[in-house]
């Protein structure tokens, strides 16, 4: 592990996944972190973006959920700032507002792209991306 929390990637596959989750609807922050808990994943909620910032400088995630549209800081700007400070990190974006389409229209004109589950998000879409992004859960761990 580097001095800033980072590992090596020789490392990754040898620890458990850690995933941060923002949203500014905290119950949907809470159930989503309980979800990806409930599988294997060491996962934290947070509910505004300069927390999760703060969170990140604290912890890279190897994963970041993070609504779209929040009060300050929006999903996207929150997004291209972890990308921008921690290239490791994935970024999955998911939202149930209109708005977003044209936010991410306007993010992808500025060189950055995202992807976007539609909320509501049935655990098992989110499970089945999650792993797709970065590995399985608890079954990473050595037995």
């Amino acid at each position: 592990m580097t001095e800033n929390g980072a590992t090596n990637t020789s490392n990754r596959d040898l620890r458990q996944r850690y995933v941060l989750v923002v949203d500014d609807e905290k119950r949907i922050a809470d159930t989503l972190t309980a979800i990806l808990e409930s599988k294997g994943y060491e996962s934290r909620a947070t509910y505004d973006g300069a927390t999760a910032l703060e969170t990140c400088h604290a912890r890279i995630p190897d994963l970041l959920i993070t609504d779209v549209v929040m009060p300050g800081m929006s999903g996207i700007e929150l997004g291209i700032a972890v990308k921008r400070e921690y290239s490791t990190c994935r970024v999955l974006l998911f939202s149930g507002q209109a708005a977003t389409a044209q936010m991410l229209q306007d993010a992808e004109a500025r060189g950055h792209r995202f992807e976007l589950l539609a909320k509501p998000v049935h655990p098992s879409v989110l499970l089945e991306r999650v792993e797709q992004l970065i590995g399985a859960g608890v079954g990473s761990w050595p037995k």
